[in-house]
């Protein structure tokens, strides 16, 4: 099972690694096969209530990049369709951030399976926008977040963001699993949503929430 996966897309020095590094407040790094041949670094992350996700800092967009080299950096990117969540990091610092929004919606739009993924938009570098050009973005971006990965203002709110579209487990179990789950009891608290482990004489009660195909492995080895 692969852990929910927010991927961080923008151009060469928007601060995406910054950025990521911040909001996971880690540099750990962890194995993700979804994203195992993309040079990138996954990061983990856990919500407020528990549910591990990570974070994938993919590669940076280049400006005016040689025609040969456009089909392989798309290629390169194919598996963002695949993620739960797109952050898409904009330099809000650069003399026109537009352009670089618009080259990477250009390119994001030709990888198949990203339309219908969430996005959000993220002005990094809030530490060097003036007060003028902060309210002109905000403007232009009313949904956007501007942050800033040096000082970290503005990235509580993102994460609250970010965890708001990640998929939430939907099937509510109460089961009775045997001491021997184990490790069937350590994918429930990193995946799902745990209510309540309650270890008894017979076995391990577990209330919790949980995605469909956790909640069958929890009916197949639960004794009660």
């Amino acid at each position: 099972r692969r852990l929910p996966t927010v991927a961080v897309v923008g151009y060469t020095n928007a601060g995406k690694s910054s950025l990521t590094n911040r909001l996971t407040g880690s540099a750990e790094l962890v194995e993700n096969a979804l994203f195992a041949t993309l040079d990138t670094a996954v990061r983990r992350a856990k919500t407020h209530d528990g549910r591990a996700f990570a974070y994938v800092d993919t590669v940076g967009f280049v400006r005016r990049l040689p025609t040969q080299l456009v089909e392989a950096f798309k290629s390169t990117l194919e598996e963002v369709g695949e993620a739960d969540v797109i952050v898409h990091v904009v330099d809000g610092s650069h003399p026109d951030p537009f352009s670089q929004i618009d080259a990477v919606n250009d390119v994001l739009a030709d990888i198949e399976g990203t339309a219908s993924i969430p996005r959000i938009l993220v002005f990094n570098k809030a530490d060097q926008i003036d007060d003028a050009k902060r309210e002109r973005l905000a403007a232009l971006q009313p949904d956007a977040f501007i942050v800033s990965a040096y000082s970290g203002k503005g990235l509580d709110a993102l994460r609250d963001a970010v965890e708001e579209l990640l998929p939430v487990p939907h099937v509510h179990i109460n089961a009775l699993l045997p001491y021997t789950a184990g490790s069937l009891l350590s994918r429930v608290r990193e995946y799902g949503k745990v209510d309540s482990v309650e270890y008894r004489d017979n076995g391990v009660a577990l209330e919790a929430d949980v995605d469909s195909h956790l909640a069958a492995q929890i009916m197949e080895q639960s004794i009660a």
